[in-house]
Formats: structure tokens, C-alpha cells, sequence
């Protein structure tokens, strides 16, 4: 998509009245790798190689080297650097020497959870045991996870609800326990961060009390004090790992200003509508799209608008966007993911779920 051009056309739109206030532009940069020192096991390497990936990139081959040395680690790099080959490859390497230990992966949404699943899965490792604990996890498949799993992915909700609580149940998933990641760690901020770094205290009183003290690995694509963001949230000293050698795309950041319809009460065209029209004439435009907005009810009113107007001018796409919230049974949600990670939905409406 030419993003210049598609501007141009929005301005040259007579329903255009100056609502764009700001560009800014991110030219592209190339990848700078660096070589793991010593190198994965062959087994990694191998699956690794099967999935494209034959270099890591620098900040990778740090954050590695900083857990194995059994530093607590966060590890702050841009969306889609690779952050998760950061806790992952380290986590499958002890596992495959060490068959019986175990890792804790926590995500603030279960839409996050599967996603992971599914690039565990991408490994192909045989033998692997692994899955998803939270609310949507049927009661057999609990104890399943909780006696044999070797990686439980979790949220906070179930490790403060439905874990913790049971902690002896759990004695050997804690007493093995080798590594803890929370991933989008800048969730965890204002309130519900102080609770969720409670929570992280209960969580590590629990593992002393089984014998065991894992390393910590956080991600983050957007703090601006990754030191002293995680060193509240653990209560523990950190190692920061934010050299970000990922190569990107140009980018580009667009402010977008509803215009005024009565300006002596200062009031603005609706933020739902303008969304929608962009929306809508993204999606026309063949770029893949997500919409998030403040809460459910708002996601469904975006999400019919855009399907009105869709089945109006380009009726063939109406089918390919889709809303995502909580509220939904979780089969509907597995399929929304699915339908959203093989690149059949087009655009997304969506909460913070």
C-alpha cells in the first residue's frame, strides 16, 4: 500500500475537512544480527531453520545469554522483533536437557495464550508438553496441564485464582519451576499493576516454599523505563535487553482529529463514525486492519456500520471483518483468532481482549 497516496486520496475526499493534524514518518532499517556463543542444540537449530530463521538478531542473542547466566531479564524491542524466540528458545533449551522442569508463561488475554500455543506448536518438537490454563480450559484438561504440562500458559486472573490458592496441588509444576515470562508486561501499570505485582510476590513466596527460584523474562514493546518499570513489578533487580537489532518497514503515524460540527460547544463529528469510514476504506483497500475501541457495545456498533457500508460499495468483502471481545464463547473466540492469524479476516473491530 502506498501510505503517501492514500493520504492524497483522503484529502482530495469531499467528506475530508482537515482531520488529519499530524504525520510522522519512520524510515526502514536493516537487521543487525549477532551469533550465539555456545550455539542452541542442534534440535533447536533445526526447528528454527524449518520455520525461516537461520540468524538472531542482536537484542535475541543478548536476552539469551542474560538468562542463561540467571539474570531476572526484560527485554524492550519493537512489535514483531522477535521477542518471544527471546524467552522461548532459552525455556526449550533447559527442557530438552532437563525433561522435568518447568516454565510459567503468563499473558494479560487469552487470545494471547492461543496465539502462543500455536507458535510452541511451530517448533515441532516431539514430546513437548504444553497448553493453555484459564477459564475456557475444561476441567479434565486441568488436571492434565497441572501433572504432565512441562509449559502452563496462563493470566494473571487464573494464577491469583484458580493456581495459587492450590499451590500444593501444584507442588510439582513450583518445585520444578525454572522459569516465569510475562509477556506485554506494560499492561501491569496503575492499579491493577500494584495488584498483579502482588500477586508476582505470592507467586514467588510459593515457589521458596516448594524449593525453587525461577528466572523472571519480561517483554515489552512500549516502556520508557524498562529498569525501574520491572524492578517494581518483580521486586527484584533486572538486566535490560533494549538494542533492538530487528529490521523494520517504513511506518507511518497519522493523527486523526474528528472535525468540529458545533464550534461554540466545542463538539466533534462522532469518534465511532470516522472510525468506521476508515475502517471500511482500508478494508476496500485490500490493507489489513484492526479497529480498537473503549468497550464491547462500541465494537459491535463499528463493526455493523462497516459491514452496512462494505455490503453497499464492495459487498464481497463484507464477510472478511469480524468483531473480537470479551462476551463470546470461547470456540467463537478460537475461530475469530484462527480466521485472524491465517489471514482470512481482512479487518478486525476489537476490545483490548
Amino acid at each position: 500500500m502506498d501510505v503517501r497516496a492514500f493520504l492524497d486520496e483522503i484529502r482530495r475526499s469531499p467528506t475530508y475537512e482537515g482531520q488529519i493534524v499530524h504525520e510522522r514518518f519512520l524510515p526502514p532499517r536493516p537487521a543487525r544480527y549477532s551469533t550465539l556463543r555456545p550455539p542452541l542444540p542442534d534440535i533447536l537449530t533445526r526447528a528454527l531453520a524449518r520455520q525461516g530463521i537461520t540468524r538472531l538478531y542482536r537484542h535475541q542473542t543478548r536476552a539469551i545469554t542474560a538468562v542463561r547466566d540467571g539474570h531476572h531479564t526484560v527485554v524492550v524491542t519493537a512489535t514483531a522483533s522477535g521477542k518471544t524466540l527471546t524467552y522461548s528458545l532459552p525455556v526449550l533449551e533447559t527442557l530438552l536437557a532437563d525433561p522435568s522442569a518447568r516454565a510459567l508463561y503468563v499473558y494479560p488475554t487469552k487470545a494471547l495464550a492461543q496465539d502462543q500455543t500455536d507458535a510452541l506448536a511451530e517448533f515441532g518438537l516431539a514430546g513437548l508438553r504444553f497448553g493453555t490454563y484459564d477459564g475456557d480450559t475444561p476441567q479434565p484438561k486441568r488436571r492434565e496441564l497441572r501433572d504432565r504440562a512441562q509449559i502452563i500458559l496462563t493470566n494473571p486472573d487464573m494464577l491469583h485464582v484458580g493456581i495459587l490458592p492450590q499451590h500444593f496441588r501444584w507442588r510439582g509444576v513450583f518445585a520444578k519451576l525454572r522459569f516465569v515470562v510475562i509477556d506485554d508486561a506494560h499492561v501491569y501499570r496503575g492499579v491493577f499493576g500494584s495488584h498483579v505485582a502482588n500477586v508476582i510476590r505470592r507467586l514467588r513466596r510459593v515457589c521458596r516454599i516448594h524449593g525453587a527460584d525461577p528466572i523472571f523474562i519480561l517483554t515489552s514493546a512500549t516502556i520508557g523505563n524498562p529498569k525501574e518499570f520491572a524492578t517494581a513489578l518483580l521486586g527484584l533487580p533486572v538486566h535490560v535487553v533494549d538494542d533492538d537489532g530487528a529490521p523494520t518497514g517504513p511506518k507511518w503515524f497519522v493523527l486523526w482529529n474528528p472535525p468540529l460540527i458545533d464550534e461554540a460547544r466545542a463538539r466533534r463529528r462522532s469518534t465511532s463514525a470516522e472510525a468506521t469510514a476508515l475502517f471500511s476504506r482500508l478494508v476496500r483497500g485490500g490493507v489489513r486492519t484492526i479497529v480498537f475501541t473503549p468497550a464491547r457495545k462500541m465494537t459491535e456498533l463499528v463493526f455493523r456500520y462497516a459491514r452496512f457500508e462494505l455490503e453497499e460499495r464492495a459487498p464481497e468483502l463484507a464477510a472478511r471483518i469480524g468483531p473480537y471481545r470479551a462476551g463470546y464463547l470461547p470456540e467463537e473466540r478460537r475461530a475469530i483468532e484462527r480466521r485472524l492469524f491465517d489471514g482470512d479476516l481482512l479487518g478486525v473491530v476489537s476490545t483490548s481482549a
